[in-house]
């Protein structure tokens, strides 16, 4: 009896250690930090993947390739926002304006006073980005209610690079008329915003009109347009951000296009 007692204990302890023998061997140390290297690998190819999407979309939003658009893809939130807040920007609006004022020094004027350069204003002389920052920058569907009451708060900062174009083209000599979509209710309130953001010594400030209102922005900034060439202007620069403020009739001689992925204006 005692012998057999022997046995099995000597049978269950021998099943034991090879019970744990063949567990220790089945899930090494080794291939858990191979598995985990993979995981990361993974995580990594896909962030780059996702980064040239939404660089190729940002892309054929800059190159007017896409469709009319409401917000920004979902998935390309972070993207727009580092961009937005990054240096990228900073360097896109730099170049543009550098372009920009090359050209404008380059131009022989009339002397007749007819010579005109005309901007935008939202995202082409003032920035809106603290209201966007607050709206996903562009990830919400533009509320115009809100934009409105930001607005009237007369806070928006210069660009800084476009109040230096400014600064040189009315320099040059060009008369310089700023074209905007906001509501001719606003006109005291963007007055003072422009000025107090550095901005001075324009010659026409020109807004919506009620007759203007529900009015498509490239139809009616091309009639704007119309209207200063009937009168004997001669366009020769346009700034904006949007290709609605660019395209259309009575375009400028050269025309410079601001970066924004954060909204459309068709």
């Amino acid at each position: 009896m005692a012998f057999l007692r022997f046995f099995l204990l000597f049978s269950l302890l021998s099943l034991a250690f090879s019970y744990e023998t063949l567990n220790s061997h089945l899930l090494p140390r080794p291939l858990i930090l191979e598995y985990q290297e993979n995981i990361e690998n993974q995580f990594k190819e896909f962030d780059e993947e996702l980064k040239l999407q939404c660089t190729s979309w940002r892309f054929a939003v800059e190159a007017n390739n896409l469709s009319p658009w409401k917000t920004i893809p979902q998935e390309c939130a972070d993207y727009v926002k580092d961009y937005i807040k990054g240096r990228a920007y900073t360097i896109d609006i730099q170049r543009v304006s550098k372009e920009a004022g090359v050209y404008a020094k380059s131009v022989e004027l009339s002397g007749d006073g007819k010579d005109v350069w005309v901007f935008d204003v939202d995202e082409t002389l003032l920035s809106n980005l603290p209201y966007y920052a607050e709206h996903g920058y562009g990830l919400e569907v533009f509320d115009p209610v809100e934009f409105d009451k930001w607005v009237e708060k007369a806070m928006a900062p210069a660009i800084e690079p476009s109040l230096k174009l400014y600064e040189e083209v009315l320099g040059s000599g060009f008369k310089v008329f700023l074209l905007t979509g906001r509501s001719e209710r606003q006109r005291e309130i963007t007055v003072g915003n422009l000025n107090n953001a550095g901005f001075q010594n324009w010659d026409k400030l020109i807004l919506r009109a009620p007759e203007d209102h529900g009015k498509l922005a490239t139809i009616y900034k091309s009639e704007k347009r119309n209207e200063m060439v009937k009168e004997g202007y001669r366009i020769l620069g346009n700034s904006g951000d949007q290709w609605s403020d660019l395209l259309g009739s009575s375009t400028a001689n050269r025309s410079f296009k601001l970066p924004n992925p954060m909204y459309y204006i068709p």
